[in-house]
């Protein structure tokens, strides 16, 4: 028998959510970012989910290859670049549009023979200070470009530090690029999961939503249902022993939790092994056959526990849902110290996938 435990991949959710980023974007194109294995919920379903996406974006060369292996026609954008001539050239054999970022980026165009002209985003900085040219030197460098015979079109992009941070927001970095931008008359592409439904003048030709699509809300002070968004994974587990407590009890090592009173718990065949944050305390929500309940004692790796000692009827065979449809994925990275996202691309290969259709 296979260890009880599965992600359910949820398609019906990654449609709805990529549908509310159309409304709230709806004189934009969207982006459908796809790296990290589409946020680790599997490149093929997000193809498959999306069938009439406007675009795709990912991180490297082999998810953009086996996004045309899966049949996508649609643009797809390299957030990087590339990180060889030999890749260039191989965006120029299947259509791949690319991010260029440094002076090495645009040598190879200018030096490197294609069959085609590529479609280029010219990363500028404008505060992230992470990749891209000084926004300043846009002028030049679309004029540069301009010039070189492997360039088909460009775009202006730049990445937001702060969208998330209602106290700092994007003011200034839309100000820097507007100002450096200004009258170069080219396709803008800005906001990204944050900024395009906190900032809608971010809104430019393309946007670039990333962990919305997939059900996580980018703002610590408001919930992925409040925003209209589906969660599209649920990592659910079984309990598959029980163990009674006495008042002075302890569980998991490190002995951290002690029972202040009789307890019953649960054994959950997940742990850190399968992607569940290491570090989430007692009391990080969880689900037991359908009642709240919560995690107890330290997670270890094949494992942790669950209290059931006000649910009588749970025990043996019960499901417990780690996060998911009524588990938020962010309120259990919350109580672990981290992100949604991390969540998602941390489940190990271990954990069987199926997917909901």
């Amino acid at each position: 028998m296979t260890r009880p435990i599965r992600a359910v991949i949820h398609t019906a959710a990654l449609a709805s959510n990529y549908a509310h980023v159309k409304a709230c974007a709806p004189n934009s194109k969207v982006f459908a970012v796809v790296k990290a294995n589409a946020y680790g919920h599997g490149i093929a379903n997000m193809a498959a989910a999306l069938p009439g996406a406007d675009a795709f974006a990912t991180l490297e060369m082999p998810s953009a290859l086996t996004l045309r292996e899966l049949g996508v026609k649609q643009a797809i954008l390299l957030l990087e670049g590339v990180f060889s001539a030999a890749e260039l050239q191989l965006c120029a054999k299947h259509d791949f549009w690319l991010s260029v970022h440094d002076e090495r980026g645009i040598g190879w165009l200018e030096n490197t023979a294609l069959s085609r002209p590529v479609h280029i985003f010219l990363k500028l900085n404008t505060g992230m200070n992470r990749l891209g040219f000084p926004a300043e030197k846009a002028p030049a460098l679309v004029e540069r470009l301009q010039q070189c015979s492997n360039v088909a079109s460009i775009t202006l992009m730049a990445h937001f530090a702060t969208a998330d941070d209602p106290e700092q927001g994007v003011a200034a970095q839309c100000a820097r690029f507007d100002a450096a931008c200004s009258g170069l008359g080219l396709p803008v592409s800005l906001a990204n999961s944050a900024a395009l439904l906190a900032y809608p003048e971010t809104q430019r030709q393309w946007v670039r939503p990333g962990i919305v699509l997939y059900g996580s809300s980018p703002f610590s002070g408001k919930s992925a249902a409040e925003l209209g968004l589906q969660a599209a994974m649920t990592l659910s587990a079984e309990v598959i022993a029980v163990q009674e407590l006495n008042e002075g009890d302890t569980v998991g090592y490190g002995a951290g939790f002690v029972a202040a009173r009789p307890m019953r718990i649960g054994i959950v065949a997940c742990g850190y092994a399968d992607g569940y944050p290491r570090h989430a305390p007692t009391g990080t929500p969880a689900l037991v056959d359908g009642a709240r309940s919560r995690l107890i004692g330290r997670v270890s790796m094949d494992m942790l526990a669950v209290d059931l000692s006000e649910l009588p009827g749970s025990g043996v065979g019960s499901e417990v849902e780690l996060w998911g449809k009524n588990v938020s994925v962010d309120d259990v990275a919350a109580a672990a110290g981290t992100i949604g996202y991390e969540l998602m691309c941390a489940v190990a290969a271990r954990v069987p996938v199926f997917v909901e259709f």
